[in-house]
């Protein structure tokens, strides 16, 4: 993603130009993008003129439309986001007010208009149009008949094909039709590799099988290798890691990023850190209660209390239409950083990771030093506040 142009006022509302180069870049904007901000972008829309004799017809314009969003829809494995909503500018082709549904594109500039930028918002456009490199993950997870080639991006986990081919049983006498339906299957996950990963900007490649099905794989891949002397996969020898896992469909992804060879390799990733920060939050949780407290009123009476070692949230709660609820968490986020003495890590939904925070209510914080009560309602903190001052109560 390339900043082109950003316009902030005083007042935090504003404009930022971006140019999506590509497919996570629509994650980003999937995080950028709520309802009631506008959207500028190219569009076509069908236009309908009429002759001065009463006849009609239709044709195709090109044109610039900018329109106040009312829904976000996004496919995270195509990588398209599709924005609904009412025409906020006439020209000669179209009326305020009118629906149209913008299609946002690789290579074509885009202008959101906030209200307000928060801090969070600024952060993702700072985040998507960081220019350092960053540490992808390529992984091959199958059994028998089965694989899927995906990509793990710090954001993202895309599955960029599915294989699935019918094995004859390895029986006696027909080895060799067993052997050759595995041949194949091998090529077919090759020439995936070959088509879907980009191998020489990988950091590790993971194959992962029930087995030594991996290991046959990998040995496949360098044979081959060697017969078309492909210097990119020989030379990537090195970032190809095998791995047990108990299937070859993509959920075993889960299983196979917490392998402690994986975690290895992956140290340095914002992924694995993630995955580690999930894991240490429910260890917390079972060996040290106190120190581990999940859900909105609990976690902000714990910064209020100093007390935040790492806070854990979900971007997902920064997509919310409830603008106060939004500034809620932003505010979290803020006093943490403030404070100085505490770490934000803010999740992707769609990671595994980020799931998992979802299930508790999206925000989470491993303590400094255990604190008790802090689930305890308002009325119960009311009701032991009178108890402990009884005579506040009585007649005067």
């Amino acid at each position: 993603m390339r900043l082109i142009k950003q316009q902030l006022e005083r007042d935090g509302s504003g404009t930022v130009t971006l140019y999506p180069e590509e497919p996570e870049d629509m994650w980003h904007a999937f995080n950028l993008i709520r309802v009631g901000d506008t959207l500028r972008a190219s569009a076509v829309r069908r236009i309908v003129s009429e002759s001065s004799t009463g006849s009609t017809s239709s044709s195709r314009v090109h044109m610039s439309l900018t329109i106040t969003v009312d829904k976000v829809d996004f496919d995270s494995q195509a990588g398209q986001l599709h924005i609904n909503g009412r025409i906020a500018e006439e020209n000669k082709y179209v009326k305020i007010g009118a629906h149209h549904t913008l299609d946002l594109e690789l290579n074509r500039n885009f202008t959101i208009g906030k209200a307000e930028w928060d801090s969070i918002s600024l952060g993702v456009v700072k985040e998507a149009c960081d220019p350092a490199e960053k540490a992808e993950i390529g992984a091959v997870v199958l059994h028998e008949g089965l694989a899927n080639v995906c990509l793990i991006t710090e954001h993202m986990t895309v599955l960029r094909q599915r294989i699935d081919m019918s094995i004859p049983r390895k029986r006696t006498g027909s080895i060799s039709a067993f052997e050759k339906a595995m041949d194949k299957f091998y090529e077919t996950i090759y020439q995936s590799i070959l088509r879907h990963l980009p191998i020489a900007n990988l950091k590790v490649i993971l194959l992962a099988s029930p087995g030594f099905l991996a290991e046959s794989l990998q040995k496949y891949i360098f044979a081959e290798a060697v017969k078309a002397d492909n210097k990119t996969i020989l030379s990537a020898k090195p970032k190809f890691v095998t791995v047990h896992c108990s299937t070859g469909h993509v959920h075993a992804l889960n299983e196979v990023l917490k392998s402690p060879a994986v975690i290895a390799r992956l140290a340095d990733t914002k992924y694995a850190k993630e995955t580690r920060a999930m894991e240490a939050f429910f260890k917390m949780m079972q060996t040290d209660e106190d120190r581990a407290w999940y859900g909105p009123k609990e976690v902000e009476r714990a910064i209020e209390k100093g007390a935040v070692a790492t806070l854990l949230v979900s971007n997902s709660l920064f997509r919310s239409n409830n603008m106060s609820e939004r500034r809620r968490y932003v505010q979290m986020v803020e006093d943490v950083k403030a404070s100085g003495a505490g770490e934000v890590m803010i999740l992707s939904s769609i990671h595994e990771s980020g799931i998992r925070l979802d299930g508790l209510g999206g925000v989470a914080a491993i303590l400094m030093f255990p604190l008790q009560d802090l689930d305890e309602s308002d009325e119960e903190s009311e009701a032991e506040g009178s108890a402990d001052n009884p005579g506040d109560g009585g007649l005067q």
